[in-house]
């Protein structure tokens, strides 16, 4: 079992226990269920999807990196497949702020980038912000995603973001984890590759500047991020975040990233370079590069 899991694992009733044990045996437990491990723990505990979700939640925030704020949120998000998706806030010392991912950022891109088509809940153990309410206004699931936080009865999205401005405000038809297709040539090595991929898939209506990010790891895995942008801008994520995410979920360590590599278009209006740069230097990575998408 992975050591951020050995303060939450006692949390959890001896039942929840028992059936995770197997899976969290693994270092690098991907942070997520299917549809058919999450049937298992509701038969092993009795529990309904909602119960089982909040009985998560400490695993979820446990794994967070809150090296700034030392406030671990956690956030299970639900997707229409039928299965979960772990997120967790995560703070990167040595950089911006503004480079922070919020714990319900994290779960939605996570179950995007494993190619999740829309989710029908997210539960999450603090109350979400402005800026997470803003950013899950921007999903394909719009302002009926239902939200669950302990202690208070579900409700939607539309009851927290109450006179919402969103990308349909702006005649935005492609909505966040809708499938999207740039349909950039790829080219190069894996990794670039990868970075290019995840540049095909990025939402990106307001800017049109598409980008991706892939990290390789000490072990060869390759972990990729897509640009998610936002109709109110500021909430927009970064590729690198979504890369680092990913990271992070999987057990893998920031020492672990060997070299990384950014897609993006030469002429766009605007330039992850430079941001993406500054912080995986922070984190230690100096191998860093660029493939201009053409």
């Amino acid at each position: 079992m992975h050591p951020r899991f050995h303060s939450a694992f006692p949390q959890l009733s001896a039942e929840l226990q028992t059936a995770l044990t197997p899976w969290l045996a693994d270092e690098h437990f991907p942070a997520m269920l299917n549809a058919g491990q999450v049937s298992e723990l509701k038969a092993a505990t009795g529990l309904d999807e909602d119960e089982l979700a909040f009985a998560l939640l400490p695993l979820a925030a446990a794994c967070a990196r809150a090296d700034l704020s030392h406030f671990n949120v956690g956030a299970i998000a639900r997707g229409v497949s039928g299965s979960w998706y772990f997120g967790s806030n995560m703070e990167f010392i040595g950089a911006t702020m503004q480079q922070t991912v919020h714990a319900e950022q994290s779960a939605i891109s996570h179950a995007w980038l494993r190619g999740e088509k829309a989710l029908k809940a997210i539960t999450v153990n603090y109350t979400p912000c402005g800026h997470c309410r803003q950013f899950m206004n921007e999903l394909n699931s719009g302002l009926e995603l239902q939200i669950n936080l302990p202690g208070r009865e579900p409700h939607t999205l539309k009851d927290y973001l109450p006179d919402a401005f969103g990308p349909k405000d702006l005649k935005i038809k492609t909505l966040l984890m809708d499938a999207q297709d740039h349909g950039f040539p790829l080219e190069g090595d894996a990794l670039t590759q990868a970075a290019i991929q995840a540049a095909n898939r990025c939402h990106a209506p307001y800017s049109q500047s598409p980008s991706g990010v892939a990290l390789e790891l000490r072990d060869g895995t390759i972990v990729a991020g897509s640009y998610a942008e936002n109709a109110a801008f500021n909430p927009t994520l970064p590729p690198l975040q979504g890369a680092l995410n990913l990271l992070s979920l999987n057990g893998y360590a920031y020492p672990d990233i060997q070299r990384a590599m950014l897609a993006e278009r030469a002429d766009a209006p605007l330039i992850q370079w430079d941001a993406t740069a500054a912080t995986l230097k922070a984190l230690g990575c100096q191998n860093i590069d660029r493939v201009l998408l053409g």
